[in-house]
């Protein structure tokens, strides 16, 4: 499968589940309320490198990015730059009392998995995460990125091409 096929199968399969504008909006803001709650306690472990320390989050942070690369160059390197933003802002929580750095991990994690489940209900949609949950996970921040970029009004021609396919998989479901 070309990198092409790969991307356009990730996106289109990630997608079709994601149509509702509340849908797409919750998602804006729970994907990265999870990724916060998930870097928050990923930053109490890690090394000083000469005066930089790196620690999980980077980790997971840099994992996650070059699994992105094999898809698209440029959705990548925006979603490491937000990521990074993300676990910069988990290292501030993440150095203040335990007590309090835990409870604001909870409340984003569990708090941006219900927003998410909120969406999928007013949708009337299966989440992703209920029928391929490694998948979901690795597919929700790409498309946060993605959206964005729909949003905007960028790589329109990509997204024409998702919703044909899209609608020709609809199709050839109904008949």
């Amino acid at each position: 499968m070309s990198v092409d096929g790969k991307l356009m199968e990730m996106l289109s399969g990630y997608a079709a589940s994601h149509q509702h504008p509340f849908n797409i909006f919750v998602h804006m803001i729970g994907v990265p309320m999870i990724m916060l709650g998930m870097f928050i306690p990923l930053t109490w472990v890690g090394l000083d490198t000469g005066g930089f320390w790196i620690n999980l989050a980077h980790a997971a942070l840099i994992g996650f990015s070059l699994f992105y690369l094999t898809l698209d160059t440029l959705f990548a390197i925006v979603f490491f730059v937000f990521g990074l933003l993300i676990a910069q802002l988990a290292a501030h929580i993440g150095a203040l009392p335990i007590a309090t750095a835990s409870a604001i991990a909870a409340a984003a994690f569990f708090g941006g998995y219900a927003a998410q489940f909120v969406g999928h209900a007013v949708e009337k949609s299966m989440p992703v995460l209920v029928k391929h949950p490694i998948q979901a996970n690795l597919a929700a921040p790409f498309f946060t990125v993605v959206e964005m970029f729909r949003i905007l009004g960028l790589r329109d021609e990509l997204f024409s091409k998702v919703q044909r396919r899209i609608e020709r998989q609809r199709n050839a479901r109904s008949i």
